[in-house]
């Protein structure tokens, strides 16, 4: 085709479809420099680490490598914001995480999830001694929740999984109806909190230890539009009481700041 031909066919076409084409051409080579550039970014760090922390620290690597006995479980959000190990500090071998949409716990009647097997092979196997769960400011996860409506069917996978949370949400809509639906989200992502706390006595193992004095678990929450942090216990015994009417009782409030 000669080129009096292309540039014919050029000025045939629709105002700024040329350029378009030539703009996502150049974007597309854009994006993979920088896609490039990040894996380069991501190799340094991973190389800073090995030197830095791996090989000052050969010995605590190495008995790592033939087993782990962490403390703690945490369930936290799967929102990039919200790293358990970077804001709390955890080490390796420290805490057994497992993230999700929304940091919720389904009840044992449920099912398997990813979630449930994660706090079966925590609880059962690695016996950790703590379960911390950990929600957190503007949860895309809670307000999808919030925003749900009960009469729509829907084939989302978010719908699907966050539904687990409806109990939190129904609280929320009778004791908060007053308030904004920004008000309301960040009563839930806290109210939520307290439902998995009680959603993890549902399962009989974990109930076991707890009555046994042998595990503990905990609810916290991460502000990171201020940088604090809200820790909290389940009080057994209190709540034990009301298990029933889907009540709790807590304790240990601490607010880090």
């Amino acid at each position: 085709m000669s080129n009096s031909v292309l540039r014919l066919k050029a000025s045939m076409e629709p105002p700024g479809l040329t350029q378009e084409l030539t703009n996502s051409k150049q974007e597309s080579i854009i994006g993979t420099r920088n896609g490039s550039d990040l894996f380069n970014e991501m190799k340094h760090r991973f190389l800073s680490f090995k030197r830095q922390k791996f090989l000052e620290n050969l010995e605590c690597y190495e008995n790592l490598a033939k087993s782990q006995a962490p403390k703690f479980m945490v369930i936290a959000c799967a929102d990039s914001r919200v790293c358990p190990s970077y804001i709390l500090g955890f080490q390796p071998g420290e805490a057994f995480v497992v993230r999700n949409v929304a940091n919720l716990v389904p009840p044992f009647e449920n099912g398997p999830t990813e979630t449930n097997a994660a706090l079966e092979f925590a609880v059962n196997s690695l016996e950790v001694e703590n379960i911390l769960v950990i929600g957190h400011s503007c949860c895309g996860g809670i307000r999808a929740l919030m925003s749900m409506q009960d009469d729509v069917n829907s084939s989302s996978f978010i719908r699907s999984w966050v539904v687990v949370g409806k109990n939190a949400r129904l609280s929320t809509k009778a004791v908060a109806s007053n308030l904004s639906f920004d008000q309301q989200c960040r009563h839930c992502e806290k109210e939520s909190i307290n439902r998995s706390l009680m959603s993890l006595l549902t399962y009989p193992w974990i109930h076991e230890r707890v009555t046994k004095g042998k595990l503990s678990i905990h609810g916290g929450y991460y502000n990171f539009v201020d940088c604090t942090f809200e820790k909290w216990t389940l009080d057994y015994e209190q709540s034990s009481l009301r298990e029933e009417s889907g009540k709790y009782s807590l304790k240990n409030r601490e607010f880090w700041s």
